[in-house]
């Protein structure tokens, strides 16, 4: 008897189960799609912001680590003085393409070395700064790897074409050409240690970029070049690593400070998740004598980014939930109020509260499953949506997403049904059947 009357309640009022079924749609397929990006949207949000530099910079153990690692002086006499007072330390390139070897050697997506000299170029004394343009890396076990400045610095402005690695060519900043008054295809000659044939070289201008920064001043060369003009061949002063991190909490502003003083599960804890103090210890367990330290700003910005971002997506998935189930609530309220006269028939047939409490329910959860399905399958589509529309790729489907969203869709019904089953609880048979 109880499943033909919840039949014919569900046959007879389609338009308004119909309008219950679009409502839960609506909610759940945001709630689907923001709930799917939200979790999935720590490695796009860190990919976007890897376009605007590195956070990671590696420099040789013992070195001080001061910001004019960026920031140079324009008087580069006065530098070259001091670093011939200074001894100076470097790195190996060839411990460089261990780094795609660590633990989490796939969140380091881009690295590249940076060797610097200071050079007279047309009369003026400039900052030569090698580098690897485009470098494919041969790994141990056997993968190859493409990285370089090219894809680290991909967000600079440049006029022209990137140098390749095994040319003569160089990338101008801005202001340098400016100084120098250079262009695309004009070449300038340096010169470099001792009387060798790679004593002097020259250089043909392959590209003018606007980075915004410093490095508006600087010239960019192969890296294998500086090495030979200032006799060091195979060193490298520092290295700028992109790695996808993951935000910072209490444990990884300890580990950064002392990775000794927490316990061994703190420590599996810390080692196995991509924190950016781990990524810099595992970088500094394979490149000898390396010190690896994050560039604080970019790192402290992507975690505050991505905490604000999915906090404004939980926030739309749960106001998206609450206006599904105002809606619901005056959908379900209209509908006992058309059907008060057969409900009241209902309870002075017999029928208790709580039977009539359960037919209406069991039809609001029948009408909720068939368009919670629809608005999980419509939020999926919604979430590859926004995937590609913000940020290029797309969204991976969740699985704990699914029990999430089931979970909501009773709780929606629940709320949507309150105000309804209030009045169902109030409603009198006698006055009811008298019209009134």
């Amino acid at each position: 008897m109880f499943y033909r009357m919840l039949k014919g309640a569900l046959t007879r009022r389609t338009r308004n189960m119909a309008m219950i079924a679009f409502t839960m749609a609506l909610g759940v397929s945001l709630a689907t799609a923001m709930l799917n990006v939200m979790m999935d949207v720590g490695d796009k949000v860190n990919q976007e912001l890897k376009t605007y530099g590195a956070n990671l910079t590696v420099v040789p153990r013992g070195m001080s680590f001061m910001s004019e690692l960026y920031e140079f002086e324009d008087d580069y006499v006065s530098q070259d003085a001091h670093m011939r007072q200074t001894p100076r330390k470097y790195l190996s390139e060839d411990d460089l393409p261990k780094m795609k070897m660590i633990f989490w050697a796939y969140n380091i997506v881009d690295f590249t070395p940076f060797l610097e000299m200071t050079a007279s170029a047309g009369g003026e004394r400039i900052l030569l700064v090698g580098t690897w343009f485009g470098k494919r890396l041969e790994l141990p076990t056997g993968e190859t790897v493409e990285t370089g400045m090219k894809r680290l610095k991909n967000w600079w402005d440049v006029e022209g074409e990137w140098p390749l690695d095994d040319e003569k060519g160089a990338m101008l900043g801005e202001s340098l050409a400016a100084r120098l008054k250079m262009k695309i295809g004009d070449t300038f000659e340096v010169g470099g240690a001792g009387e060798s044939p790679q004593a002097r070289q020259k250089f043909t201008v392959k590209a003018v970029f606007h980075g915004g920064g410093a490095e508006d001043e600087w010239a960019f060369v192969p890296l294998k070049l500086v090495q030979d003009l200032s006799g060091r061949p195979g060193l490298v002063e520092r290295v700028d690593v992109s790695a996808l991190t993951t935000p910072e909490n209490d444990l990884a502003r300890r580990a950064a400070q002392d990775p000794n003083s927490l316990s061994r599960k703190e420590w599996d804890t810390w080692y196995c998740t991509a924190y950016i103090s781990s990524i810099a210890y595992q970088i500094e367990e394979v490149v000898a004598g390396s010190r690896a330290k994050p560039v604080l700003q970019v790192a402290e910005s992507e975690g505050t980014i991505l905490k604000k971002t999915q906090l404004l997506m939980l926030l739309l998935t749960l106001l998206s939930l609450l206006c599904s189930a105002l809606a619901i609530s005056n959908l379900v309220t209209a509908g006992v109020m058309e059907r008060s006269a057969e409900l009241g028939l209902l309870k002075a047939l017999g029928a208790t509260n709580g039977a009539v409490f359960l037919l209406i329910l069991a039809e609001l959860a029948v009408t909720s499953i068939l368009g919670g399905a629809a608005g999980y399958f419509a939020g999926l589509g919604f979430a590859q949506v926004i995937g590609r529309t913000v940020f290029g790729s797309a969204i991976a489907a969740k699985g704990l997403v699914i029990p999430i969203v089931s979970i909501l869709i009773l709780l929606v019904a629940l709320l949507g049904s309150l105000p309804a089953m209030r009045m169902l609880f109030t409603l009198r048979p006698t006055e009811v059947l008298h019209g009134r």
